[in-house]
């Protein structure tokens, strides 16, 4: 009777202990994950920092005159050079990714990259002109290899769809963080003391944050130690081989117009590769397993279409550093207080608009539940940004009699930070959600070409503004990206993805 009387209590006893155990170790868990997204947020932080920095003052440095220790560059080549840096830093994501996802592992792709951005600041900090393109080649292949592979870590330490949409929103405030401290701290440098000095600035915070993710691995358990699919031999050898054919026409190209000192003619051809590549390589994921059914290569169909709507949005973007910077510098009041306020500085305005407004749109979005769908942000996004130009059309109009205040540019940024908030998070979600196991860093280095693809047309755009007045530039892009937010808009049902049945 004993024993029969104990038996129910002592099942008791292990169901209870059980249950504690799993508790304690679902707890442990969610701490690790918790600690692991801090140390991520935290590297990207000072890797963003040295990347701001950098973007801030490359235009401003390019264009100044070599009396002041620049390059002299006509505007309209500086920024084709700036975007197509920026462009290039997209582009490099895809084989960066894929180098995360099959053969090195997301932690030895961040440690590798953030080695060649810092070393890529330090070129750039050398005192000598030679150094722009060596070190702008670094810092591309670096910002290739570290960007991918740190989405996809976050990713990892996420368990739900509503857990990662909350850690990308949460990592991109912290970018914002570094947006709003880096051209403060690089433009003063750079604008009152040395351009080089301001590149050194830069380096030192990539190398905090690479050290800092050095001394934190632990935290990440097995997470990223590995490639989720490693390569196999035969199939690295089909990847060369399809892959090569195109690397080298467009390295023959570029070798052409480099040798003919045409530095258009560069960055045309990586302009022209920039463009193609996202689309072509859409292409070939249709004829993938993963892709092969109908329904399946619809929902590919759709994100396609919305990744390339959301390059309108980028395009006017991206003109940040290079068109809204040129403006700042010549055609608006800077003076305060008898202090000429750096143009650079405008750089820090936009990332404060985003974390005064982030709990404003994300309360918003909150409020609308179901119906605050992907392509519902994209079109919010793409509205807020083609507003952002016909603002500056105005603005640029007014420009022609003298400086204007410097609130037309701070209108500017604040519907910059509005479009932002609304789209780019989604965007990371929705690459990540769609992307099958094995492949996320692919498809957020995808995100990010479809971004490249933005950087680009803005880019060769502004050299339009050599024969075309300004305010019809701002206005004729502005009507551009309006006229792409309502086609989403307008297009709702026909681009709603479900990642997964029954969503």
């Amino acid at each position: 009777m004993t024993t029969s009387n104990d038996a129910p209590s002592d099942r008791a006893v292990i169901v209870h202990t059980s249950l504690v155990a799993g508790h304690n170790t679902k707890a442990q868990r969610a701490r690790g994950r918790r600690r692991g997204l801090g140390t991520l947020l935290a590297v990207d932080l000072w890797e963003r920092f040295s990347f701001y920095g950098m973007a801030a003052i490359l235009v401003l440095y390019l264009t100044s005159s070599t009396g002041q220790g620049g390059l002299g560059m006509a505007p309209q080549i500086a920024t084709t050079v700036f975007a197509g840096y920026m462009s290039l830093s997209f582009l490099a994501g895809l084989p960066g990714g894929w180098l995360a996802d099959r053969v090195l592992g997301a932690r030895r792709s961040i440690l590798l990259g953030g080695c060649l951005i810092s070393c890529g600041h330090a070129v750039l900090a050398a005192p000598w002109s030679a150094s722009l393109y060596g070190g702008l080649l670094l810092l591309v292949i670096g910002t290739g290899l570290v960007k991918p592979a740190m989405a996809a870590l976050v990713a990892m330490l996420t368990e739900s769809n509503k857990e990662r949409e909350a850690a990308f929103s949460l990592f991109y405030l912290y970018i914002q963080v570094s947006a709003l401290i880096a051209p403060v701290a690089t433009g003063l440098v750079a604008e009152k003391v040395s351009w080089h000095l301001g590149f050194a600035v830069a380096a030192l915070g990539m190398a905090i944050g690479l050290l800092q993710f050095t001394f934190a691995l632990g935290r990440f358990g097995d997470l990223g130690q590995r490639p989720l699919r490693p390569i196999r031999r035969s199939e690295a050898t089909r990847v060369l081989r399809r892959s090569a054919p195109a690397v080298l026409v467009v390295g023959v190209l570029v070798a052409v117009a480099a040798l003919a000192g045409s530095v258009s003619g560069v960055l045309t051809v990586l302009g022209l590769a920039t463009l193609s590549l996202p689309f072509g390589y859409l292409a070939l994921l249709r004829r993938g397993s993963p892709w092969t059914g109908r329904a399946a290569r619809r929902q590919l169909s759709r994100f396609t279409m919305l990744m390339a709507s959301s390059a309108a949005f980028w395009m006017v973007f991206a003109q940040s550093g290079s068109v809204l910077n040129l403006f700042a510098e010549h055609h608006t009041d800077r003076h305060v207080l008898g202090f000429e306020v750096p143009a650079s500085w405008f750089q820090s305005v936009h990332p404060a608009f985003v974390l005064v407004a982030a709990p404003i749109v994300a309360r918003l979005w909150r409020r609308l539940g179901p119906q605050a769908e992907a392509p519902v942000k994209f079109a919010a996004g793409l509205m807020a940004g083609g507003f952002s130009f016909l603002l500056m059309a105005a603005a640029a109009l007014i420009a022609l009699r003298g400086p204007v205040g410097p609130y037309w540019l701070l209108l500017a940024y604040l519907l910059y930070a509005v479009g932002e908030l609304s789209l780019a998070p989604a965007a990371m979600v929705l690459a990540a959600e769609v992307a099958p196991p094995g492949a996320t860093s692919q498809f957020l280095a995808l995100n990010g070409l479809f971004g490249a693809v933005g950087v680009v047309l803005g880019g060769q755009l502004f050299r339009l503004t050599a024969i075309v007045p300004l305010p019809l530039y701002f206005l004729s892009l502005g009507i551009l990206v309006i006229a792409v937010a309502v086609a989403v808009g307008l297009s709702v049902d026909n681009l709603r993805i479900r990642t997964h049945p029954g969503d």
